[in-house]
């Protein structure tokens, strides 16, 4: 049975919250440390190529606003090749090494941004948790996605409310294709590419075996007409490193997930 949110984070005592910089690890983030207090909460952030650095500049800023007592810390993930073979469960590596990571650091309970609708996909980054005692305050509240962001406009956090999904950039690799850092330094420079030229209002960029793929979403892709794409085309190349130049590079329509295969699914 679900409890509020506030008596879920209350009981916990001391904490060590995985923040992100997504609009979920910051809401509780901005919760949490207003709820216990700087002292009895600290925000863990791992910075890597599968972070964009955006959001490690989002979560720098925010830590001065509320006080926050904040590490920047390296979870080892590129250091781990099960994570950097990108099997169909490279996330239980990732959260693995970032779980065990905070936990090397601190006595604290970990916290993550998991939400309820987080419940329903087929997430191995919720084993690695589960092995590492993690606890998930908006899962044990019953909150999905909407209550998160409705908490967000209630702690007044603004933009960051409405801050779209944004899974890490490896999530853009498919499966089984090696993660490089070059390569996600590359797909983050060609999605912000794509959005300033386009405004779209979803952009991923995929690294699959048949090159690159940009997707967007419906509307945005049918106004991207054959100049437009014959431009970006040009541009993007110019952005690929030497593991991927000389990649194909196609648009196609957004599809949650796309570079992640799994057999059966």
């Amino acid at each position: 049975m679900s409890r509020p949110l506030g008596d879920v984070i209350g009981e916990i005592g001391t904490a060590a919250l995985a923040l992100s910089g997504g609009v979920d690890s910051m809401t509780l983030a901005v919760f949490a440390g207003r709820h216990l207090g700087p002292s009895l909460v600290t925000m863990m952030h791992a910075v890597s190529a599968a972070v964009p650095a955006e959001a490690t500049a989002r979560v720098e800023a925010w830590a001065r606003r509320e006080g926050w007592r904040l590490e920047l810390i390296d979870a080892g993930e590129f250091s781990d090749e099960n994570y950097r073979a990108n099997p169909v469960d490279r996330c239980f590596f990732c959260k693995g090494n970032l779980y065990g990571t905070i936990a090397s650091r601190t006595g604290a309970t970990i916290l993550s941004g998991t939400n309820t609708d987080d419940l329903g996909e087929y997430r191995p980054g919720l084993d690695a948790a589960k092995r590492n005692a993690v606890r998930h305050p908006f899962v044990e509240a019953g909150m999905d996605k909407p209550a998160v962001r409705s908490l967000a406009r209630t702690l007044g956090l603004g933009d960051l409310a409405e801050l779209p999904s944004s899974p890490c950039l490896s999530s853009r690799v498919e499966t089984t294709i090696r993660i490089e850092p070059a390569i996600l330094v590359a797909i983050h420079a060609v999605e912000k590419l794509v959005a300033a030229r386009l405004a779209p209002e979803t952009v991923r960029c995929r690294l699959r075996r048949s090159g690159i793929v940009v997707e967007l979403d419906p509307a945005s892709l049918s106004a991207a007409g054959d100049d437009v794409r014959l431009t970006l085309t040009g541009d993007i190349a110019a952005l690929l490193p030497p593991e991927i130049a000389g990649a194909a590079i196609a648009f196609a329509p957004y599809r949650n997930g796309s570079a992640f295969l799994r057999e059966g699914a």
